[in-house]
């Protein structure tokens, strides 16, 4: 690993970084972002990790829901990211346009619903109900994701937020079908994940719960990411 002393990286942009065990000593970092999956934190001695997660639970309760292993909980978690997501769409609706806008060389709205059709497709589908179909063909994957047209997704195709949103809604009433008759016993066996190399092969071994973990702070995460954006577009057109 290459160490940094005396480097002058004012603006520097990290992305898709592994920092783990990353030491900074003696730096200055004034108006910083860091946004990831951050844990066991320490700035200036201080674990600020639980400062954060605690902060981010005041600002947005779903996530306490979101957490729990009571399918009640979860139930209601799952309606609330469905209702802030359909406020987020009426909200670009607004603005005819906007859901095909990027900035910071992140996804638009819709490529991030696109993704969430994935993420439906193969944590939810192929690892909780154990199907073996090919992916939805507007499904958009991460890079790291191999083969992907072999595994039913057409990186081609440009469908228009309606077309997005009606893959949505079926997908969500799919998923909260499931949560109405799974049990909190259920979640804790383990996921009947095909013995195939579809995505994600890293999910092998994992109970049910630890799936739907994934869809669900999926969701949440990549609602998070998608107000963001809207809120810097908006707010450069304003400018």
């Amino acid at each position: 690993m290459r160490r940094y002393v005396d480097e002058d990286l004012q603006g520097a942009e990290l992305r898709e970084c592994n920092l783990n065990r990353t030491r900074m000593i003696g730096v200055q970092m004034q108006g910083a972002v860091i946004d990831g999956l951050v844990t066991d934190l320490v700035v200036n001695g201080v674990e600020v990790t639980q400062y954060v997660e605690a902060e981010l639970d005041r600002r947005h309760p779903v996530r306490l829901l979101l957490r729990s292993d009571d399918v009640a909980d979860l139930r209601r978690g799952w309606q609330q990211l469905g209702t802030d997501w359909a406020a987020t769409v009426a909200r670009m609706r607004q603005s005819p346009g906007i859901e095909h806008e990027s900035v910071n060389d992140e996804w638009s709205a819709v490529q991030t619903l696109r993704h969430l059709v994935f993420v439906h497709d193969s944590w939810f589908r192929r690892c909780c109900l154990g199907s073996t179909d090919l992916f939805t063909p507007m499904g958009l994957g991460i890079d790291s994701v191999p083969d992907r047209e072999e595994q039913g997704l057409d990186p081609s195709v440009e469908p228009t937020l309606d077309e997005v949103l009606a893959v949505r809604d079926e997908q969500a009433a799919e998923l909260e079908r499931w949560l109405d008759s799974v049990t909190s016993e259920q979640l804790r066996e383990p996921a009947p994940i095909p013995d195939n190399d579809m995505w994600p092969p890293y999910a092998r071994g994992r109970s049910l719960r630890q799936c739907l973990g994934t869809v669900l702070g999926e969701e949440l995460q990549h609602h998070r990411f998608c107000v963001r954006d809207l809120d810097l577009i908006e707010g450069s057109a304003a400018g």
